[in-house]
């Protein structure tokens, strides 16, 4: 798994975030929220510009937001799915490379890693941010940054 072990700090900025949530453990619901998206992605690209991609979660409980990043707030979403201008702040940024099946180890290294050091957390969703398009991008070279929210 490469994946780096030492976190830069960054400042996400303010993202206008389209979404489904889930409820429940991470391993059941991420896959159903993404297939579930993916299969909207048409409607939300209709009205809006899609930027980028990236999955919001926090833990106790487990709740899980697949999402698409958008250029500006969407005039008008299917009802299945939710927006909200989510606020950014400072997080520190691991980089994994690679599949997206080393997710799992890899988050739970990163949380290790937090543990571990004593990263100051603070109560907000972490990130995964994926950096490149998995249609276009060898599976090897795919960039996925975990964001950790830092005090």
């Amino acid at each position: 798994m490469n994946l780096t072990e030492v976190p830069a700090v960054v400042h996400w900025p303010a993202t206008h975030y389209v979404f489904l949530e889930r409820v429940g453990p991470f391993m059941k619901t991420a896959r159903e929220a993404w297939q579930d998206l993916h299969a909207l992605k048409y409607l939300i690209a209709e009205t809006s510009q899609i930027t980028g991609a990236m999955a919001l979660y926090r833990m106790s409980p487990d709740i899980y937001r697949a999402g698409f990043i958008l250029a500006g707030a969407p005039p008008a979403l299917p009802p299945e799915l939710a927006y909200e201008k989510f606020p950014g702040g400072k997080f520190s940024r691991f980089v994994l490379t690679g599949s997206y099946a080393n997710l799992p180890q890899a988050s739970g290294r990163v949380w290790e890693i937090v543990s571990r050091t004593g990263i100051e957390t603070r109560a907000d969703f972490a990130i995964e941010n994926y950096a490149n398009d998995p249609s276009s991008t060898p599976e090897a070279e795919l960039i996925t940054e975990i964001l950790v929210p830092t005090a």
